[in-house]
């Protein structure tokens, strides 16, 4: 009686780490795909765009101003931590200065309400655009950085399923010798 109970547990044990198994593989298998699907696609299209960070030694990146940049010098923004990187430490500086660190909302409120200030609509036009290309660029990292989520994800979950398999493969040889 007792083996017979024992290859019952066995069996239900096998099963549900094969199917166990087979969910890890398919979870693993979609993560892997999420995540090459995110990468390529935010190195597709910010490559497309070339945007490169100013060469090394430019006096538009000047060290003492873009000390966390220097690695950069030069490169193509084509991932997710670069694009981040133009975005806030390149764009964003430049912005704050544009008109002493006010922000679009700020100078287009200020410009309504005089819009023969020439110098008050050119900063406006200036931050419109500096502040959208940052935001896409910030949003090419979100996208990126997903997509690295899922590779985590994805590795995690494949290992998990070798493991799975592997104790699945021990269950059935545990079985056998119940025989």
């Amino acid at each position: 009686m007792a083996k017979t109970q024992r290859k019952t547990i066995d069996k239900v044990f096998v099963l549900l780490g094969i199917l166990s198994t087979v969910m890890l593989l398919v979870i693993g298998s979609v993560a892997w795909w999420g995540y090459s699907f995110a990468t390529n696609s935010v190195r597709d299209e910010l490559s497309s765009q070339k945007i490169y960070f100013p060469p090394k030694g430019s006096p538009s990146l000047d060290p003492s101003e873009f000390p966390d940049l220097q690695k950069y010098a030069g490169q193509l923004v084509d991932n997710g931590p670069k694009a981040k990187a133009y975005a806030n430490g390149f764009i964003g500086r430049h912005v704050q200065k544009v008109a002493d660190g006010k922000t679009y909302a700020e100078v287009s409120t200020l410009a309504l309400k005089d819009p023969s200030n020439q110098k008050l609509q050119q900063q406006k036009q200036t931050l419109f655009q500096g502040e959208t290309l940052r935001g896409l660029l910030l949003s090419s990292y979100v996208y990126w950085t997903f997509g690295m989520m899922a590779q985590y994800l994805a590795v995690a979950s494949l290992a998990a399923a070798a493991i799975m398999a592997v104790l699945v493969y021990l269950g059935l040889v545990h079985m056998a010798r119940l025989k």
